[in-house]
């Protein structure tokens, strides 16, 4: 059968990996979040570190797209992207986001509000070194989320910074950077049977995190 407009209403799954007892709550909400984090490695989850991240535009209209989990601590989550990408100019405007982790293949969200700060250059500098080289390419080939005529633009582009530094040292580009979420709410959703899911949020309130169920 092929998937069209008239029967998507009928694509649906009974969701049985798993339950969420209030027992199982950690007292602070990223360490249930490791947890959870290195079940999802160990499932196999494709890209487990992915998040979608949205963001909002001066207007109030929404955006949202995947990036890349680099680090967490207690409070913080942190990630990386072009300074002039549309991310960042939204950032700018206003540095309040929310994340989802989608982690299907266990019946599992993690969603995170929080707020934005830029990372100190130290920090920026010893991430961007760290990707592999050809990541370090194309950071600079591409002008993100600008409006480009072909891929042959990028393609030749990054052959020719590629041979241009086959055996140099890439050079840093100002206009990378990174960011850190400081959270206010972590919310875990474990998916149930007959839609009964066990949802869980963390909210910080005056550095202390206070737990409530929700209702699915």
């Amino acid at each position: 059968m092929s998937v069209n407009h008239t029967n998507i209403s009928h694509i649906r799954r009974e969701y049985t990996f798993g339950r969420l007892h209030y027992s199982d709550l950690t007292d602070q909400p990223i360490r249930l979040f490791s947890i959870w984090l290195n079940q999802a490695y160990f499932a196999q989850i494709p890209d487990p570190t992915a998040m979608c991240l949205a963001t909002v535009d001066h207007t109030g209209q929404p955006y949202q797209r995947i990036v890349l989990l680099k680090g967490f601590t207690n409070k913080e989550m942190t990630f990386f992207t072009n300074l002039n990408s549309r991310k960042a100019i939204h950032l700018a405007n206003n540095p309040k986001v929310s994340l989802c982790f989608p982690w299907n293949l266990i019946d599992r969200q993690v969603l995170i509000t929080g707020t934005v700060y830029k990372l100190s250059k130290q920090e920026i500098l010893k991430q961007f070194y760290t990707r592999p080289k050809n990541n370090q390419i194309s950071t600079w080939v591409s002008n993100q989320s600008k409006v480009i005529s072909s891929k042959n633009i990028l393609d030749n582009k990054f052959l020719e910074f590629k041979k241009k530094y086959l055996d140099k040292k890439i050079p840093f580009p100002e206009f990378w950077g990174g960011y850190k979420i400081n959270i206010n709410s972590m919310e875990f959703w474990q998916g149930r049977i007959n839609r009964l899911h066990d949802r869980f949020i963390y909210q910080r309130y005056n550095h202390k995190w206070c737990i409530y169920r929700l209702s699915p």
